[in-house]
């Protein structure tokens, strides 16, 4: 029984997903109350399972996005299967997928079917680059829409292009899906009608690209790849200390870049230098604009540089590894942390950003395979009977 103090508590959401998107998508409904029933391949499951064994065999990729759900082994593809996933849709406020190009529309399961056949649904398609158009039948994974979508030609340094340390395809298609579904349910609650709609990793990974893609559009070049400094701010980025050590800092705007000058560098007369008096100047001249700070911050050490920051009022940051997050005194005081089960023991895992004073998010254990199947039959056959039973009193 979920807890009735959560937002989503009422809500029981149908998905056939695998890898990072949807799953994303439903554990972030799951985490605030939402019943999560994950539809998997009997047997082998989510293919994600495999992605790594790093979490004492499980998959971390698999273990951040699987917390709180209910695993369904079935094979949507056999009879039984498919009248177990009718009798689930029939009680479903929210049903989610994201199988091969047009493997759900030949099943009748793509978002507008379904709509139509239960109209209080609502209903996603995730898929890789939408519905029509030359590449709506393309497979694609993460690293192939970043690439795509121009995103690793901003990326890296001038001399290689990287891809990004995230998945932030999928990621940005997951939160783009669960948007449209909390917009579907408001809908629903105003008007009594579900929603078919769709996102797909092109489309969520072009909306985030819109400020390099603009900036080309109006420069007629595009955003040069900087490294670990930003394109168009100056200066923004990693500066050298004293000690060998590295910090990070960035100037917004003229208000900044003056405390900065005046109190992080101790000189006021830098900001008036006719050659950094603007953003488009110092960008400009970035080369000669950073060997002044450099020059200037080789006398301090990094936590007195962080000092200076500080005073001026300009943010800044340290260079940490992952295993310093981990350990984050951000986290730890805060106890960001939730010890959450799986089928090889009780885990510490990163709560859901949102944060409701008074209420505690679901941190529910990580299904295996195939672990709620019994349970959930049972409970369709009970309430198959029920329903017979009340036909017959009717009749």
């Amino acid at each position: 029984m979920q807890n009735s103090a959560l937002p989503l508590a009422d809500i029981t959401v149908v998905s056939i997903e695998q890898a990072i998107a949807a799953p994303l998508a439903t554990r972030h409904l799951a985490d605030w109350g939402a019943r999560v029933i994950k539809i998997e391949r009997p047997g082998t499951g989510d293919f994600a399972r495999g992605y790594d064994t790093a979490m004492d065999g499980l998959s971390s990729q698999f273990v951040w996005t699987n917390r709180s759900k209910e695993s369904l082994a079935l094979d949507i593809k056999d009879e039984q299967g498919q009248e177990t996933l009718e009798s689930l849709l029939a009680r479903a406020d929210v049903f989610i997928q994201n199988l091969a190009p047009g493997a759900a529309k030949r099943q009748g399961l793509d978002a507008k079917s379904l709509v139509a056949r239960f109209p209080r649904l609502v209903a996603c398609d995730i898929s890789g680059y939408g519905s029509g158009g030359p590449y709506s039948d393309k497979k694609a994974y993460d690293l192939l829409v970043q690439c795509e979508t121009g995103f690793l030609s901003i990326n890296g340094t001038p001399e290689t292009p990287s891809k990004c340390g995230l998945a932030i395809a999928d990621i940005a298609t997951g939160m783009y899906t669960l948007n449209g579904i909390l917009m579907g349910l408001h809908q629903r609650a105003r008007t009594g009608c579900g929603m078919a709609f769709e996102v797909s990793l092109f489309d969520a990974m072009t909306e985030w690209m819109s400020y390099p893609a603009y900036y080309t559009r109006g420069r007629g070049e595009p955003v040069p790849r900087s490294g670990a400094r930003h394109a168009t701010i100056a200066p923004y980025g990693p500066f050298a200390t004293g000690d060998g050590k590295t910090v990070f800092f960035g100037v917004q705007n003229e208000r900044e870049w003056q405390s900065f000058c005046s109190v992080a560098l101790g000189d006021a007369a830098i900001a008036t230098d006719a050659r950094y008096v603007t953003n488009s100047l110092r960008v400009a001249n970035r080369d000669a604009l950073e060997r002044v700070i450099t020059e200037r911050f080789a006398a301090w050490t990094s936590d007195e540089v962080l000092a200076r920051l500080d005073r001026a009022a300009i943010a800044n940051a340290k260079m940490n590894d992952v295993e310093a997050l981990l350990d984050h005194p951000q986290l730890v005081e805060r106890q960001r942390y939730r010890s959450v089960e799986t089928e090889r023991g009780a885990m510490d895992m990163f709560m859901p950003a949102v944060t409701i004073a008074g209420v505690e998010p679901v941190m529910g254990p990580v299904p295996a395979v195939g672990q709620h199947t019994g349970a959930i039959l049972a409970e369709l056959a009970e309430l198959a009977a029920e329903r017979e039973t009340v036909q017959r009193s009717e009749a």
